[in-house]
């Protein structure tokens, strides 16, 4: 059992709460069981278990290396206020394909709620995969990870170049719809295309102009009461599901 927060391999799971060393090591963290049970049912590659002195090893993790500390040093560790006393080391996965009927591209989505939400909801609604721009946040931050419920781990993540990536989406035939307020289209007044790429863009700035300028429409949601605009992830929900049912 490991005591001191001061460990080495403490201080090298405490790395991975920042991006750069999450990057350099091709891992990141989950916290709490069901999140655990999720990346194990999935094939995604959980690397090892830590655990609180207090907490037994469930039964389908029993074949990971397991590191049991104690309840201080797991607080170090842990993303929460309340640790639940277990998480696991899973190792980032080589980015498949996205292809299918609709794409979701994230241009700039910063809140890691907002990030993982719009996952959670494109996995069930039945998307098909998600693209993430430039100036998004991390995928594997924890917030992000938690936000998202274990979808992180059922559907295709990539980060791409989004200029570059409609590009090619057009050419395979998608119909590129970016969400907008001004010069666009009520969402309902449009056909559903047998291909969908969906934009959504920065929750202060919108999609960026470059971007809408490449789209073949700019669809909006109609505010019907007072409120200036919807939430980015309320928005994805609302499309996608017009999209997939």
């Amino acid at each position: 059992m490991i005591t001191s927060v001061k460990n080495e391999k403490i201080k090298g799971l405490k790395k991975l709460h920042q991006r750069k060393y999450r990057k350099q090591m091709n891992a990141f963290l989950v916290e709490g069981e069901h999140l655990i049970e999720e990346a194990l049912t999935s094939d995604w590659e959980v690397k090892e278990l830590i655990v609180s002195e207090e907490v037994a090893v469930p039964d389908m993790a029993k074949h990971l290396p397991v590191t049991e500390v104690t309840k201080q040093v797991f607080k170090e560790l842990s993303f929460t206020a309340s640790p639940q006393g277990m998480m696991a080391v899973v190792e980032i996965k080589k980015e498949e394909a996205v292809n299918g009927e609709v794409v979701v591209l994230l241009d700039a989505v910063q809140d890691p709620g907002n990030a993982g939400t719009i996952i959670r909801t494109a996995d069930a609604a039945g998307a098909d995969g998600i693209i993430l721009g430039s100036g998004c946040v991390d995928l594997y931050n924890d917030k992000v990870i938690r936000a998202t419920q274990g979808s992180i781990f059922h559907l295709p993540i990539i980060h791409a170049d989004l200029e570059e990536k409609l590009l090619r989406l057009k050419e395979a035939d998608y119909r590129v719809w970016a969400t907008a307020l001004e010069k666009a289209e009520n969402y309902k007044d449009l056909p559903i295309p047998q291909k969908t790429a969906l934009i959504f863009g920065n929750e202060g700035a919108g999609v960026k102009e470059s971007l809408l300028e490449k789209a073949d429409e700019r669809v909006t949601i109609p505010i019907l009461g007072k409120a200036e605009s919807l939430n980015v992830s309320i928005a994805a929900g609302v499309l996608l599901y017009y999209l997939k049912n």
